[in-house]
């Protein structure tokens, strides 16, 4: 996975440390198998327009955004064994649970993703 920050609109950093999916089995195994994320971490999956939890054993705030990190929708606190997903997204941002609050983030809002030199 590459490594890199996810920035607002404004080039402020929203999360500091972050992973993106750089390949098919990447995307398809996401967090499964992997401990939750920490506070400021996310996961950036491409291609991907809905989301699972199962197999999972924690809750996950997911971002849901168009090809331009245009935010389409959020849903917050998606608990082990459901799914979620929104019509036209090509980006998922999973998040630690209780994320999206903290940082603030809000339908219509843009993310943008930011390589690690």
């Amino acid at each position: 996975m590459r490594q890199g920050r996810v920035l607002d609109e404004s080039g402020r950093p929203v999360l500091e440390r972050a992973c993106r999916t750089a390949n098919a089995w990447e995307r398809a195994r996401g967090l499964l198998g992997r401990p939750p994320l920490a506070t400021g971490e996310g996961l950036w999956i491409d291609h991907c327009g809905s989301v699972h939890t199962f197999g999972m054993r924690f809750a996950l705030d997911v971002v849901f955004m168009e090809s331009r990190g245009g935010i389409l929708k959020i849903a917050t606190t998606l608990r082990p064994f459901h799914f979620a997903g929104a019509w036209g997204a090509r980006v998922a941002l999973e998040l630690r649970a209780g994320e999206v609050m903290r940082l603030g983030l809000k339908k219509g809002m843009c993310l943008t993703w930011q390589d690690r030199p």
